[in-house]
């Protein structure tokens, strides 16, 4: 084999261009990432929520598994992959999935991690991964704030009103923003991340046979920067906002009301590790395949 067959074969891990990922390392990327996002809503389950008052201070989801990912390597198989892992890990297989009410928190998810993921272009730089880890829980929370809102202005949902406090809405999610850039966004997202990140910088990209992402190299896989993205996310948060009604109006295609844990117990979680184990270790087996043929061309 010539040196110059041998600088190609492995021009994904070496070379000088931009970096490029084939197929199975995308779908690796997108396994990983619907794994790990998976298996952290499992043990977000058995974390109780603190209540004080209206205010419920609670983790929606650990925002530093996604977020480190998708500055290490690439935001749109990241981004496909964690909701994903959420819906079929922890809502499905514990019989508590909504159909096709599910896909308005789908895509929200997707179109947060995916743009913040594409802000970061140096993963050393902390601002950046600071301002991504935020991006994820204000676009994701945003969007779902206007579809509560919707609700009630269209009048498929009642209004929770506090006592003392007239007609509090807005106000009511205005706090839940609040706590949720603070609870999911800094102390679950940005302060993690910022160890995370750089811990698995150039250690991580080498196991999937990726270039590190350099800063001034086009990131593979990124949000294109144009009007037409604009307009197409825009669209997209919008079609989540027309699923997002499916509930509010009792429409439940394809929904699994089972609650399996309610009756087996928090053992029945196990079962859904168990899951993701089998499926985490299915794509890695594939993919080490994959890349021993190629090394063997």
């Amino acid at each position: 084999m010539t040196a110059t067959s041998t600088d190609d074969r492995r021009g994904t891990l070496r070379g000088s261009g931009s970096p490029t990922a084939s197929t199975p390392q995308n779908l690796m990327v997108f396994v990983l990432s619907m794994a790990l996002f998976g298996l952290s809503n499992i043990l977000l389950e058995v974390i109780p929520d603190v209540t004080i008052g209206p205010v419920d201070f609670s983790v929606s989801y650990f925002v530093f598994v996604p977020i480190t990912l998708a500055a290490l390597v690439s935001p749109f198989w990241v981004a496909l992959g964690a909701p994903l892992g959420e819906i079929v890990f922890t809502d499905l297989l514990m019989g508590d999935f909504s159909g096709l009410a599910e896909v308005e928190g789908f895509i929200q998810m997707f179109l947060a991690i995916y743009i913040a993921g594409s802000v970061i272009r140096n993963p050393l730089s902390r601002i950046q991964v600071s301002i991504g880890a935020l991006l994820v829980v204000a676009i994701d929370k945003f969007l779902s704030a206007v579809v509560d809102l919707a609700k009630v202005v269209v009048g498929v949902e009642e209004a929770e009103y506090v006592k003392g406090l007239p007609e509090s809405v807005l106000l009511l999610e205005g706090i839940g923003f609040v706590v949720d850039i603070l609870m999911s966004g800094v102390l679950f997202g940005i302060i993690p991340a910022l160890w995370l990140v750089p811990a698995l910088y150039r250690r991580i990209e080498p196991m999937l046979g990726l270039q590190p992402r350099e800063p001034g190299r086009p990131v593979p896989g990124s949000a294109p920067g144009s009007a037409w993205f604009v307009l197409v996310a825009a669209l997209a948060a919008i079609v989540s906002f027309f699923f997002a009604f499916f509930e509010a109006w009792d429409i439940e295609i394809g929904a699994v009301d089972g609650d399996f844990r309610e009756q087996f117990g928090d053992g029945f979680l196990w079962i859904s590790v168990a899951a993701v184990v089998v499926v985490l270790a299915l794509a890695t087996a594939l993919f080490v395949g994959w890349r021993r043929k190629r090394s063997a061309r």
